[in-house]
């Protein structure tokens, strides 16, 4: 296949317009659900009530799950507390539940139409939604801050205009995720927390692979034209980068369909940013660093005229 053959002369810088309008389309709308939408946060985030109980017996994580939506808990997220006895369940209260006691009492009583021999392990805690606010709080400053260091590391690796055309992209990349998020209102939680900072890290490193092969192209090339060496870079890391997505692509389908409701948002979030960052590499990191006008002089070595080198043999 033409894709996958290295000397393939693919014109990808000639779709330039029509792809980076494609995505200045998709992250307006993004920004605009955002904002009007916004995103359906999860528990970590919103708080809730923490009911800890423990089983006489081995109970599974499902058949809690099962039971508390029989018991009209929906959304609850039930993981296990160190044994196969124990659960912990954080939820949120119902508008006539007044307090924590409450909601611990009612949980007891959905879980017991299933299995008698549970009861409460501790007192329910109320978790407030300051700490969520906070976590939230973090998690924008920890992205900021992975995005500061990208463009400090491509700017010093490669030239300042590498490093924007980075950012762009990375931001690119972030708000098209977010986008699809507060489309489909996914629960938002601190999972997909996590697996956002490793799409921005995951994106990051397709795009550095192409800037690495134009650097190379650049200085091997006598007469360099920016428009072909841009192209070629992509033709010849385009194999490299379809087979890295697809091959993390494929952990991730494994890590949702068959890794358990714990870890369904990490896997999403991972195989949408994959589909975005691969895309973004071939479609807008190299036009968006076109026509910042990169050239063969941005990658050549400063030297100082020195007479005393001059006369070196």
């Amino acid at each position: 296949m033409e894709l996958f053959n290295p000397n393939s002369n693919i014109d990808f810088l000639g779709w330039r317009k029509i792809s980076v309008t494609i995505s200045i389309v998709l992250m307006i709308a993004s920004l605009a659900l955002i904002f009007t939408r916004g995103l359906n946060y999860a528990l970590d985030f919103t708080g809730g009530v923490l009911v800890e109980a423990k089983y006489e017996q081995p109970i599974e994580v499902d058949q809690v799950r099962a039971a508390l939506d029989a018991g009209g808990f929906h959304g609850a997220q039930v993981q296990s507390a160190g044994s196969t006895r124990e659960v912990s369940i954080r939820l949120q209260p119902h508008e006539e539940q007044k307090d924590a006691a409450r909601v611990g009492a009612d949980v007891i009583a959905a879980l017991s139409k299933e299995r008698a021999d549970v009861a409460l392990k501790r007192p329910p805690d109320l978790v407030g939604s300051s700490v969520g606010a906070d976590l939230r709080n973090d998690g924008i400053v920890a992205a900021v801050f992975v995005m500061i260091g990208i463009m400090i590391y491509i700017g010093i690796r490669f030239e300042k205009r590498f490093a924007i055309a980075a950012i762009a992209s990375e931001i690119h990349d972030t708000i098209l995720t977010l986008g699809f998020f507060s489309l489909m209102q996914i629960d938002f939680d601190l999972t997909v927390l996590a697996a956002l900072l490793a799409v921005i890290g995951y994106s990051i490193n397709d795009k550095v692979v192409v800037f690495d092969r134009v650097r190379e192209l650049f200085r091997l090339t006598r007469k360099a034209d920016s428009y072909s060496i841009l192209n070629k870079s992509i033709n010849q890391t385009l194999s490299r980068t379809i087979m890295t997505s697809v091959t993390t692509a494929l952990s991730m389908f494994a890590l949702y369909f068959v890794g358990g409701p714990a870890v369904h948002g990490f896997g999403l979030t991972m195989l949408v940013g994959i589909v975005i960052g691969t895309l973004s590499s071939i479609f807008f990191a190299n036009p968006i660093l076109y026509w910042l006008g990169v050239s063969k002089t941005d990658l050549m070595p400063v030297t100082r005229e020195s007479p005393e080198l001059e006369r070196r043999p």
